[in-house]
């Protein structure tokens, strides 16, 4: 949850180890100043005190009663509270001197420390700050007034200069203490503060005026003065409400945004200082089941789960750290200060492990766990954009892993630049003549038993014009996830129906077997694409096939469904590609209108050495016998395997044991001059 008043101030009472050393001589250098600054002063305070009036015992008692009750603001960058006391010490000063203002100024720190459990230090650097602030504020009266009453202008610049002294000396101490740059921590609440202890200020000269003529009269400004106070509240709790989120009281993005920013700009302090723990992490978390909560217990459970979650976010992280809820069921933790993205990762695992303990609502235990995104500063990302993005990329490559956290890869961003330029490049290609070095190879599939070749596959090759050979697998994941999926799709197909086309012309009947991504099956726009070229090209519709990788079709086999029954009707063949390694359900391959299966080739290659690739081969063979659907072995590359799948019963093989994946023209030289084995070699 949102942190409260007492634990803002057990934070700012604290001071991290690393930085204690320069923050402590800061301390001391200040009140040493404020000593100094005020020591004479203070020697002649009896003289003093004997000539002060009624008014004067007045004014301390209200500045003294008035800091029972500072404001205090919320937020890292502010300083701790607004005192009352200002307005009358002011006037003291005004009247009586520097030393009567320090003294009752000290009385009332006293005992605003009491109230708001500040530690010994704090109390006695805080009264350190206002010595000094009253005594440059002294002189500067005194420079521009002499030995004359003090006009508006004198008043002006000496209340200017005890604001600017007062403020400037908390924010470098708390740059000191949390480190990040020193421009955005004066610039935060500046125009706040400055409204609000401006005021006070200024009342002070008003208060000095009104105490020389009649001192009760002053007793009329407490309620003025409890009208600047609510103003103080208001503005502040507004300020604060601007930077949290509502359900959780968490920081939201806002927050999140300037602790990142704040953050960077600290470590890459650290960083130049030499210190070893100079990276941070941000921490992307979004609730696995979420969703299922809301759905069937209704949204009020879903926002006190919310909130649980946010509490045992809050408890679980670091000192220092900052937990964040980013909108729905999404927060984010800034962990700071890290040898090393292993450490993010160690805290990433206890959150997990935290969030796997079911939340228990009315009685309900309700499990909900996480997926974690890491991004570690300044490995992946310098500025919170960057970060945030890596983040996300990896939460998502851990829900799509199964995995509960992952530190961000750039292999598995699809939109590094890298990829981005590449995905250009691929549609630039695509739109060029002669398709930029896009070509298609083919693999010849062989008749086990007759070593005849009834089939080829198509496969894609890309000879970059700069960056050389780009592999398939690279090239299928930058274009799979866009619109140029569906263009390159196009493409392979109208080159596929062509070359069947030139192929039957010149006599050689084979069937040809076509990878195609399960994303192009989502709407039926394929069916009548693939019908209008077997039209216009007058190639038969069974001589083409389509290939569908099993882990992709089983993530959604209903919504293809239409789509491949329409491909049936229209007489093209569907195959599963790279069976045995997803999740088939059996009634999916009985509903689906499948002709073939391919035998991924990890189980083929190993199955001479493995005896359990070799059961699984086997295995399949006789599944897919008993649905009554064809058989391709992939990945045959020696004699052995090829005697094995024999022995086994598979029909159709495809492998370098043939033939290597070939261009056109050479295909056709290589079937003029090659023969192949059969069952009877």
């Amino acid at each position: 949850m949102a942190a409260t008043p007492q634990a803002l101030q057990a934070h700012r009472n604290r001071v991290p180890a690393e930085r204690r050393r320069n923050f402590g001589v800061y301390v001391i250098a200040v009140t040493v100043a404020a000593a100094a600054i005020t020591l004479r002063d203070l020697a002649e305070l009896p003289s003093v005190l004997e000539h002060v009036s009624l008014g004067f015992w007045l004014l301390a008692g209200l500045a003294v009663a008035g800091d029972a009750l500072p404001v205090t603001l919320p937020g890292r960058w502010n300083t701790s509270a607004i005192y009352p006391s200002i307005c009358f010490t002011f006037a003291i000063m005004i009247d009586s001197g520097l030393a009567a203002a320090v003294v009752v100024q000290g009385l009332a720190v006293a005992v605003a420390s009491l109230r708001l459990r500040h530690a010994l230090w704090r109390a006695v650097f805080n009264l350190g700050q206002y010595a000094l602030a009253f005594g440059f504020a002294y002189a500067v009266l005194h420079l521009f007034s002499g030995d004359a009453p003090p006009g508006l202008l004198a008043l002006a610049a000496s209340a200017t200069t005890w604001f600017a002294v007062k403020y400037l000396t908390t924010a470098t101490a708390i740059w000191l203490r949390d480190g990040g740059a020193l421009l955005p921590i004066i610039m935060g609440p500046l125009a706040n503060e400055a409204l609000s202890t401006g005021a006070l200020l200024m009342l002070g000269p008003v208060i000095a005026a009104q105490t020389e003529v009649a001192p009760e009269l002053v007793l009329a400004l407490i309620l003025p003065l409890l009208a600047v106070r609510r103003l103080s509240i208001i503005t502040a709790e507004q300020r604060h409400l601007a930077n949290i989120d509502t359900l959780t009281g968490l920081a939201n993005r806002k927050a999140l945004i300037g602790e990142v920013s704040a953050t960077v700009a600290g470590h890459a302090q650290r960083a130049v200082q030499g210190d070893p723990r100079s990276r941070f992490g941000l921490l992307l978390l979004d609730l696995d089941r979420f969703k299922h909560v809301n759905d069937s217990l209704g949204h009020e459970v879903g926002d006190r789960l919310l909130i649980a979650v946010g509490d045992r976010l809050d408890r679980l992280v670091r000192a220092g750290d900052l937990v964040a809820r980013l909108g729905g069921d999404e927060f984010a933790v800034v962990a700071k200060r890290l040898d090393s993205p292993e450490q993010a990762r160690e805290l990433a695992e206890q959150i997990e492990q935290a969030l796997s303990a079911p939340v228990v609502l009315d009685g309900l235990p309700l499990d909900v766990g996480a997926s974690i995104g890491i991004a570690v500063y300044p490995d992946h990302g310098t500025n919170f954009a960057t970060l945030l993005r890596h983040a996300d990329v990896a939460m998502y490559t851990a829900k799509h892993d199964g995995d509960a956290v992952a530190v961000y890869n750039p292999d598995a961003d699809q939109n590094s630049p890298q990829r981005l330029s590449l995905l250009a490049d691929l549609r630039t290609m695509l739109g060029q003549p002669d398709r930029g070095g896009l070509r298609l190879f083919y693999q010849p599939q062989v008749e086990i038993t007759t070593g005849e070749v009834v089939a080829v596959e198509a496969l894609l090759r890309w000879q970059h014009p700069t960056r050389g050979p780009v592999s398939p697998d690279e090239l299928i994941r930058v274009a799979e996830p866009s619109s140029v999926m569906r263009l390159l799709t196009r493409w392979v197909l109208e080159e596929a129906v062509t070359q069947l086309a030139k192929w039957s012309a010149a006599g050689l009947q084979v069937r040809m077997a076509v990878n195609v991504s399960v994303r192009d099956l989502h709407t039926g726009a394929i069916v009548e694409q693939i019908e209008e070229l077997l039209q216009r090209y007058g190639v038969e519709p069974y001589r083409l096939q389509l290939e569908i990788t099993e882990s992709a079709l089983m993530a959604d086999p209903h919504r293809v469904l239409a789509t491949l029954t329409r491909l049936q009707l229209l007489g093209v063949g569907i195959a599963l590609d790279d069976f045995g390694t997803g999740y088939s359900s059996l009634q999916h391959l009985r509903r689906l209108p499948l002709s073939e299966v391919k035998i991924d080739r990890s189980f083929v290659m190993a199955m001479a050495d493995d005896p359990d690739d070799l059961v699984i081969v086997r295995s399949i063979i006789e599944l897919a016998g008993a649905l009554g659907l064809r058989v391709v072995a992939e990945g045959v590359e020696d004699e052995r395997a090829w005697r094995l799948l024999q022995s086994a019963g598979c029909e159709v093989a495809q492998g370098w044991f043939y033939a290597r994946p070939l261009p056109p023209d050479e295909l056709a030289d290589w079937l003029a001059r090659t023969t192949l084995p059969a069952r009877s070699a």
